[in-house]
């Protein structure tokens, strides 16, 4: 399986259009080299220009979504469209899509954990409440949003659902650069699945991006990186080694669910309600 992740640059001076337009000539030219082209978080608007979120929102198959999908049509692959900022029945989400070669919606999802430290995201949007796991031509896929990568649950979650390759797309300061390294390497050691990332490069409202967009394996190796400029990440993968790694090492079948902690005093016990091999 082809992937290319397009790790764009977001300049303040350059107009919806013209950037709009820059993305369209980027996904024209990868016609024919892949099958799953990924783009990032709030690519259109910038995510740190809050202030043009009510402005800039659409419906579901606005804008975005409707001109991205007639490149899909185009050359025929997959598109994670990174995500905007849907508008519906008065409330707004910060919202991605995942569209086939066809140009069709195989699913959308709204980022559940909205930001709070040095942002107005949670003020101003509505956190999504689905976990989304859809069926794809490569297996199942599993979609999330930059802030979404520091709570682990959600992926277990996902793995639960029967996701072998998660993908996420992102607007992420380069100040937690060394989080966001980490932790999209810990999502696929632990879940044992492909974990596929795209990043904003430059800036918006001074604020920098980290970049370093990644394809991570399903042993935790990292596969490619991107740097922190605008740059075309392409990669292979073969979701098939998912299926091999979990069989190999059964990790997940090791897993004891339903850990309690109950607090007396200065000491913790801990209560095992079942463990997954007795389901």
């Amino acid at each position: 399986m082809k992937v290319t992740i397009i790790q764009l640059a977001y300049r303040d001076l350059e107009s919806r259009e013209e950037r709009f337009r820059r993305v369209e000539r980027l996904i024209e030219g990868l016609k024919g080299t892949t099958e799953l082209i990924l783009l990032p978080e709030l690519w259109n608007i910038g995510y740190f220009s809050f202030e043009l979120y009510q402005e800039a929102s659409e419906p579901l198959h606005g804008e975005t979504v409707s001109r991205l999908a007639l490149k899909a049509q185009r050359v025929k692959s997959y598109i994670f469209t990174g995500s905007f900022i849907e508008e519906n029945d008065g409330r707004l989400y910060n919202t991605s899509v995942l569209l086939n070669g066809r140009g069709e919606v195989c699913a959308f999802y709204r980022k559940m954990h909205l930001f709070g430290y040095d942002s107005s995201e949670s003020r101003i949007l509505t956190p999504g409440e689905d976990v989304v796991v859809t069926d794809t031509d490569f297996g199942k896929i599993g979609l999330s949003i930059c802030y979404d990568l520091r709570f682990p649950e959600l992926f277990r979650c996902m793995v639960d659902m029967g996701a072998e390759i998660i993908l996420n797309c992102s607007a992420w300061p380069y100040v937690r650069k060394e989080h966001w390294i980490v932790l999209n390497r810990a999502r696929a050691i632990e879940n044992q699945c492909y974990f596929l990332s795209c990043g904003c490069a430059g800036s918006n409202k001074r604020n920098l991006f980290t970049g370093k967009s990644m394809v991570v394996g399903p042993w935790g190796e990292l596969i490619e990186n991107a740097g922190r400029e605008e740059e075309l990440l392409h990669s292979e993968i073969n979701p098939k080694n998912v299926f091999r790694i979990r069989k190999e090492f059964p990790v997940l079948k090791d897993r004891v669910l339903g850990i309690k902690c109950a607090q007396k005093g200065n000491k913790k016990t801990s209560i095992l309600l079942k463990n997954e091999e007795e389901n």
